[in-house]
């Protein structure tokens, strides 16, 4: 009776799945803090990724480490990049598998910030053309869609019309709408090697105690064209997922971040919780709150029990 009559279901339909993509062959390296998430090679990611897709999940959202890192992140535009490279791979050996990539500076900065500096000031204006020439590159190789999850204001705008100058019409753009400063993202910041050199990313990212200004990043960027928005994290933000939902007709995300991840991965290690039950109660409670799917690194353990 109770399956019957419950109000929110979680698919597999529901599910993304972030992937690292470093250089190299034949790597896979496990993150420390993020037990059962790994750092792999293109040729090995391609293998989870089509492991994905035979699961039933719709797509993945791929980040990457480069060989080379410098002060405006020059690496992220390169065509034969890993994320790009990867984006290939898998549109050859899995055509069928969204691919989503993430567009930001700040895995390629060799001081781990999202933007441009002048000092330590990140510099919004003159970090727009990077971030579209980065997103041009993803779409070139084959990317369905571009997800900037920089923060800098007017980058939706920015990358959409140098999509459409170059005749990527269809490329989405999924936008890391309402991304707050969190104590969330630490492990995270180990997978993507993206930790910055000093100080945070306040001047960019959002105030934990803010909602009102998650609803006008929200209608700013589809304003400007983005076509999906994400609220980032999601558990802590529950309730600006639910106001996004109220608020806003268009497709919702929510990324269940690294920080949540390991803390239930650290919780069921120590026998203090059961796993799975916390897993799915999570999941469901960010569908029931309004997302329409959930980007989570438990997408393929879900996946396989769905």
């Amino acid at each position: 009776m109770r399956r019957l009559v419950r109000e929110t279901r979680l698919s597999r339909d529901d599910l993304v799945l972030p992937l690292f993509a470093v250089p190299g062959a034949g790597v896979e390296r496990e993150v420390g803090s993020m037990p059962g998430v790994f750092q792999q090679s293109v040729d090995r990611a391609l293998d989870t990724a089509v492991r994905a897709r035979d699961l039933g999940i719709p797509g993945v959202l791929l980040f990457g480490i480069p060989e080379r890192k410098d002060a405006r992140g020059c690496d992220a535009a390169l065509d034969d990049g890993p994320v790009q490279s990867l984006v290939r791979a898998i549109k050859k050996t899995a055509p069928d598998l969204l691919v989503i990539t993430d567009v930001c500076l700040c895995e390629y900065t060799d001081h781990g910030h999202c933007g441009v500096l002048d000092g330590e000031h990140v510099v919004n204006d003159a970090t727009l053309e990077l971030l579209a020439d980065e997103a041009l590159s993803h779409a070139r190789a084959g990317a369905d869609i571009v997800a900037p999850s920089d923060m800098m204001d007017g980058r939706v705008a920015a990358i959409r019309v140098a999509l459409d100058e170059e005749g990527f019409d269809d490329t989405a753009i999924l936008s890391y709408a309402a991304k707050y400063c969190s104590g969330f993202y630490g492990p995270f910041r180990e997978a993507a090697e993206s930790a910055p050199q000093f100080g945070d990313r306040r001047s960019y990212q959002m105030d934990p105690g803010n909602g009102g200004e998650a609803m006008r990043e929200i209608a700013l960027d589809l304003d400007e064209g983005a076509d999906i928005v994400m609220v980032k994290p999601a558990l802590p933000y529950l309730d600006i997922i639910r106001r996004a939902r109220e608020t806003f007709e268009c497709p919702l995300a929510a990324y269940q971040v690294s920080g949540e991840y390991s803390m239930i991965k650290a919780a069921a290690r120590a026998g203090w919780i059961d796993e799975r039950r916390v897993v799915d109660e999570t999941l469901l409670s960010i569908r029931r709150a309004g997302a329409d799917f959930i980007i989570t690194y438990y997408a393929l353990e879900v996946a396989e029990r769905l």
